[in-house]
């Protein structure tokens, strides 16, 4: 790889060396043979512990992807982004004023404990998320009341029509739990074990380490495996390695470092693995604080918004494999995508900056925070520093600081960091569910969020007709919505509270005497449709 910006010549020599690095870490690991494999349960790897199963609480990609297992949504997204039913046996009916959901249930399915699924069970989950669950929010108050109008038939009232409820209808976090089993807790969280009605059943949990079996009376199609082990190790290399030796089967590509998913990723090109991708449906993305100075002057905001050359750092931290993006809402969720925030314009920031008393001989030094058990984050943050050096270095100057991402998330709210790197992807594919978590508000002053999820997500940013548009999107569709998503990013562009910086697919790879890793249409890795083959 060649060095990032010639005139740092330490960020030079630590990107010429980056990959002799990640050889000799994982010499240990590659010295080993091929461990022979004698039954059918599979050993899958990821970096994310889990320290709660309960789905009013998960929040994190790990326990999505366990919960995607171990329960069932009531509909779910195919490949093409067509709605399917799971749960439920036909799509949802929405009465002429859009007021009144009515979703039929399947009358064939158990929950692990052996309780029935029906739709009080259904509205029970329901109403319990709506009470206690961490992400309620999503919801947005759009659900008025959730009644069994049958044993088979949910009816949902709505406060207001809602073209997003078909995708939140996907949400993971809204999967079925069984009554009986979370009798105790309808108002509380139970962290150590699942109840649903998924194709695996758990057996074994700890925060590294979950064992899954098939359910035997599981209503839909059964796991193509006999078991899985899922375990978390402790860093990058370790998973890499655990990956080459054959000490694992499958390897889930959330925190890799780059260098070493572009291996597997070349890997899988000359058939030594096999390698799955998903939608691209994470963004990553920087959070400026707009209510305190300096960043308060939203010249200054667009000034650091065009300092990012985000296909620079995308060729050199990711090998291309994180696609440059100027948009909040990724692109396959739009009819007509387009690039609302602008491109790399160090000149047109140059000026922006002297507009605000900077550059010749006094230098906006701006901390900028990245999440330091994140690897893509770093690099990412070393990558701009040095651009900006090479391109604004008069102006601006960022002073980096890793933080462990506990500790980021913890403090957001607090208004604690002036400029933060971190990622999202919507608890369900629909553009909703990424513009409410970071423009919905509940108390606009000016361009200030006093209270609301953009003051929970560190940026305190709003506008005065941002929340009536966001509204409206709500109730519309096709090219109306569309034209209306794209004045809500052009907004928010503007306001440059956030800056995009690129598009993330979800990956997997597994070994060749292992089939070839399969994701669903919100990406999620399809734990069910992994089995030994031949190579």
């Amino acid at each position: 790889m060649a060095a990032v910006i010639h005139r740092d010549g330490g960020l030079a020599l630590f990107a010429l060396i980056r990959p002799i690095l990640l050889t000799l870490l994982s010499a240990a690991f590659l010295s080993g043979c091929q461990v022979e494999r004698t039954n059918d349960r599979l050993t899958v790897a990821s970096a994310g512990r889990i320290s709660s199963l309960d789905p009013a609480q998960a929040s994190t990609i790990s326990t999505i992807q366990l919960l995607s297992a171990l329960g069932d949504p009531l509909y779910s997204l195919t490949q093409d982004g067509l709605l399917e039913p799971r749960l439920a046996s036909g799509p949802p009916v929405v009465s002429s004023d859009g007021l009144t959901v009515s979703i039929p249930l399947r009358d064939d399915v158990l929950f692990h404990d052996g309780t029935r699924f029906d739709a009080e069970a259904m509205a029970f989950s329901l109403r319990r998320f709506l009470k206690i669950g961490t992400l309620n929010y999503v919801v947005g108050g759009r659900i008025a009341s959730i009644d069994a109008a049958a044993p088979d038939q949910l009816q949902i009232s709505l406060t207001r029509p809602s073209t997003s409820l078909n995708g939140l209808l996907t949400a993971i976090n809204l999967t079925p739990i069984s009554p009986e089993a979370y009798r105790e807790h309808t108002d509380r969280f139970l962290h150590d074990t699942f109840i649903g009605t998924g194709p695996y059943k758990l057996v074994r949990f700890r925060e590294d380490q979950q064992r899954l079996v098939p359910f035997e009376d599981y209503w839909g199609e059964p796991p193509e495996n006999q078991g899985l082990d899922l375990i978390t190790l402790s860093n990058s290399t370790a998973l890499f390695g655990a990956l080459r030796s054959g000490e694992v089967d499958v390897l889930m590509s959330g925190s890799i470092d780059e260098d070493q998913r572009h291996t597997l990723h070349d890997m899988a090109k000359d058939g030594e693995l096999r390698e799955g991708v998903g939608p691209a449906m994470e963004i990553g993305y920087i959070t400026l604080l707009s209510n305190a100075p300096p960043l308060q002057d939203p010249r200054l905001r667009q000034a650091v918004a065009l300092s990012l050359n985000r296909q620079e750092i995308s060729e050199r931290v990711s090998y291309g494999l994180r696609q440059p993006l100027r948009a909040l809402i990724p692109p396959s969720l739009m009819t007509s995508p387009t690039d609302s925030w602008p491109n790399n314009a160090p000149e047109q920031a140059r000026s922006l900056f002297r507009e605000a008393g900077y550059c010749d001989g006094r230098a906006l030094t701006l901390p900028l925070t990245f999440r330091s058990n994140v690897p893509a984050d770093k690099l990412l943050a070393l990558t701009w520093q040095a651009q900006i050096k090479r391109d604004l270095n008069d102006c601006l100057e960022l002073d980096l600081d890793g933080v462990e991402s506990t500790t980021v998330y913890r403090q957001l709210g607090e208004g604690a960091f002036k400029a933060v790197m971190l990622d999202w992807r919507g608890t369900y594919p629909d553009p909703e569910a990424y513009l409410t978590p970071l423009l919905s508000c509940d108390d606009v002053e000016g361009n200030i969020c006093r209270s609301g999820e953009a003051a929970i997500s560190g940026s305190f940013w709003s506008t005065p007709l941002l929340q009536d548009t966001l509204l409206t999107s709500d109730r519309q569709l096709g090219a109306k919505r569309d034209q209306t998503l794209q004045q809500l990013e052009t907004i928010t562009a503007e306001g440059s509270a956030y800056i995009p910086v690129w598009l993330e697919s979800p990956r997997a790879w597994s070994q060749r005497t292992i089939s070839q890793p399969q994701f669903d249409g919100s990406g999620h890795l399809r734990l069910d449709r992994l089995g030994r083959t031949k190579p």
